[in-house]
């Protein structure tokens, strides 16, 4: 970090305005680059060293100059995670988005302590323009000789004008200021400064002290000099009456902020437009969103097109992200071309996020239409360093009427609709639509609380007995898990299962279903385990641990390997290879029943059962609903017959999931079928419910 200092010292000294010396400057560099190299590797990474840093630069080192921080930021993005690297455990791109979090964090204290220093100088100023104007009022009252010495020396412009705006009187600084000589100042009227970018108060000010019912007033305010350029001003004007009272004179009092002004809007810009593609950033879009969505702005209803770069990951991963940044820029300018009205603002508002915000559209239609335009826009490959790169985006549009809605509302929506679009296959748009939102937050939710669920022994089993059709007695139970919510109450295992499965929590969640559903059986029929069936998700069937997790929890609780069954759901055993099967193998050869779960909906050919370590086919309720009708549907009589047929061929025994109706259970029983289970029998019940109504009974 030492030669960091060396590098950054060299960089910035000339644009200085400090005293130090540039070896003095590099000792005091020093520890600031060691604070934003700790920063850069902290965990967790926090910009707000970087903000420290920048009010230092300015308290402390008096880096005022508004060709410093250029400097500043410039040697931190190109040498800061060079030298002080990158931890094993953030990747470039990871140090390289920090460092640019730093260099934003910088600018912000650097124009924060710029702003400070500024309103202390225009303190320690307004406190001499009022010991001015002081003096002057004493002066005309007491001695001209005073008052010019007073007037004459004066480091700020001090101008004296009738009650008609005529200029009676004006000093070096004034003039100096406008150009002109004092004599020609002398002829000008104040009530002619006016100019394009005055403050809508200004003049409302002035008519007010003119008219005697204000004593003074302070505004900035710019003014046209000679060469075309604009002089800013902090102005202070201030009414001087008679002996008895009346009003005299105006009295002015300015300070050139110009060069203060023009710093101030430089670190704006650079504060509120993205770096790469020079387009507004999301600062600057926040901003935007929120004045259109304040009631009584003057705007009706507003539309959003909030799009994301399909694959964009891809492009970064393949080509380097210099492509990608190419890319991004491409993107941008594409955008832009897609509309051009000044109430449209296109924003990037980070990675490869892109924001189009509307005022007052006409409709739906018109916001749609834009997004159509958009995807059209990006349909031409563009081309790169010799490549040709399709383009493919996901669009999510909100729009409605300004004022019923929050921006962090209007942007989470945006967001979960541009995610449907991209769930949707992508290229394409989609419209907000509040129940899909209203899905997406409850699983959102849901998925954040499953791990303290299971912490909290939320979850909870219920099981539903397995009957022979042969004599009606029990043969065994399904264990299904349920999640006692501390909000949503009782839900059912299709409201998480899938969120369990998609975070890898099912794996935890599936072991200890496993664990309470063998250390059950034993409780039931007076002492003998009870067979109990244990679904197994596909997550669960590919991990590593399965086989001696199950072996473990058999043995933790002294059951036989035939009390359990796992059901595994035939669409996760379709196209499964030797590899994939080994496991269920392993675990039928030690005498482990396996059941092929939901069989006929996966479209699996029979004759790809024998390669499968399957004892059992659970027919999926939606092949025997035809059976409920009285008479039964033939096709499906047919069909039925036909699958257990070939099963009992295979030597695999068939159960029929959803049985509901005397008759349906008849005709199962008629075709053969070994054991059912459904609201017919039973619906699942607690551990002692059950034991109280089936486990005696087998």
């Amino acid at each position: 970090m030492r030669r960091f200092a060396r590098i950054w010292s060299r960089t910035v000294y000339p644009a200085t305005q400090t005293s130090l010396s540039r070896a003095e400057l590099e000792d005091f560099l020093h520890p600031l680059a060691v604070r934003l190299g700790e920063a850069l590797q902290t965990f967790p990474f926090s910009p707000a060293p970087g903000r420290e840093v920048g009010e230092v630069l300015v308290n402390e080192a008096h880096c005022t100059s508004p060709e410093a921080l250029p400097h500043i930021l410039g040697v931190i993005e190109s040498y800061l995670v060079l030298y002080a690297g990158t931890p094993d455990s953030v990747g470039v791109d990871e140090a390289r988005s920090r460092c640019a979090r730093l260099q934003h964090a910088i600018a912000a204290g650097f124009a924060l302590a710029v702003r400070e220093r500024t309103l202390a100088e225009q303190e320690a100023l307004s406190r001499a323009a009022l010991a001015a104007q002081t003096a002057v009022e004493e002066a005309l009252h007491a001695s001209e000789t005073r008052f010019r010495a007073v007037f004459k020396d004066a480091t700020i412009g001090i101008g004296i004008a009738d009650m008609n705006g005529r200029l009676r009187d004006a000093n070096g600084a004034l003039a100096r200021m406008f150009g002109h000589s004092e004599e020609e100042m002398r002829r000008r009227n104040i009530n002619d400064w006016v100019h394009p970018d005055d403050a809508p108060d200004v003049w409302r000010l002035h008519r007010e002290l003119a008219a005697g019912r204000r004593d003074h007033f302070r505004v900035e305010k710019p003014y046209q000099r000679p060469d075309g350029t604009v002089l800013w001003t902090n102005l202070t004007v201030s009414l001087l009456r008679d002996a008895e009272g009346e009003p005299r004179y105006q009295l002015a009092l300015m300070e050139d902020i110009t060069e203060r002004r023009l710093l101030h809007l430089r670190l704006r810009y650079e504060a509120t437009h993205d770096e790469l593609t020079g387009l507004p950033n999301r600062t600057l879009f926040a901003e935007r969103l929120d004045r259109i969505l304040t009631p009584g702005n003057g705007v009706s209803r507003f539309g959003l097109c909030y799009l994301d770069i399909d694959g964009f990951k891809t492009v970064n991963d393949s080509l380097g992200h210099a492509v990608g940044d190419q890319l991004l820029v491409a993107v941008g300018e594409r955008l832009q071309s897609c509309t051009t009205a000044p109430a449209h603002l296109v924003a990037r508002i980070g990675g490869d996020e892109f924001a189009v915000l509307m005022s007052d559209p006409q409709g739906t239609e018109e916001v749609t239409c834009l997004a159509r335009a958009l995807l059209a826009a990006l349909a031409t490959p563009i081309s790169l360093d010799g490549r040709e790169l399709s383009v493919r985006a996901s669009i999510g549009i909100v729009e409605g009427a300004a004022g019923e809605l929050e921006p962090a509302e209007v942007l989470r929506s945006a967001d979960i609709t541009m995610y449907r679009a991209k769930d949707a296959g992508g290229n394409r748009y989609e419209l907000a639509d509040p129940d899909s939102e209203a899905r997406a937050i409850d699983r959102h939710s849901l998925t954040n609380r499953l791990p303290a669920a299971l912490e909290r022994d939320e979850f909870f089993l219920e099981y539903q007995p397995l009957i022979r059709m042969s004599d009606g007695q029990v043969d065994g139970a399904e264990a299904l898990v349920r999640w006692r919510h501390p909000v949503h109450g009782r839900l059912g295992p299709d409201r998480f299962i899938p969120l369990a499965e998609h975070t890898g929590l099912i794996v935890p969640l599936g072991r200890w279903v496993l664990e309470q559903a063998v250390a059950q059986t034993c409780t039931w029929a007076g002492g003998q385990p009870l067979r109990v069936n244990v679904n197994l998700s596909p997550r669960q069937l590919h991990h590593p641990d399965l086989v001696p997790d199950t072996i473990a929890v058999l043995e933790a609780a002294g059951v036989a390997p035939s009390s359990l069954c796992l059901e595994v759901t035939e669409s996760a055993l379709i196209g499964a290879d030797e590899d994939e099967l080994k496991p269920l193998w392993q675990l039928a050869e030690i005498g482990v029943d396996i059941a092929l779960d939901d069989f006929g909906t996966g479209y699996s050919n029979l004759a790809n059962l024998r390669k499968l370590p399957a004892t059992t086919l659970k027919l999926d309720r939606s092949f025997t609903q035809g059976l409920q009708r009285h008479p039964a549907d033939p096709v499906d009589l047919t069909f039925v017959e036909g699958i257990v047929s070939l099963a009992h061929a295979l030597g695999l025994a068939v159960t029929v999931e959803g049985v509901e109706t005397e008759s349906q259970a008849d005709q199962l029983r008629d075709l053969g079928c070994d054991t059912a289970q459904g609201w017919y029998y039973a619906r699942p019940s607690s551990p002692g419910e059950f034991a109280r109504d089936w486990a005696t009974a087998g």
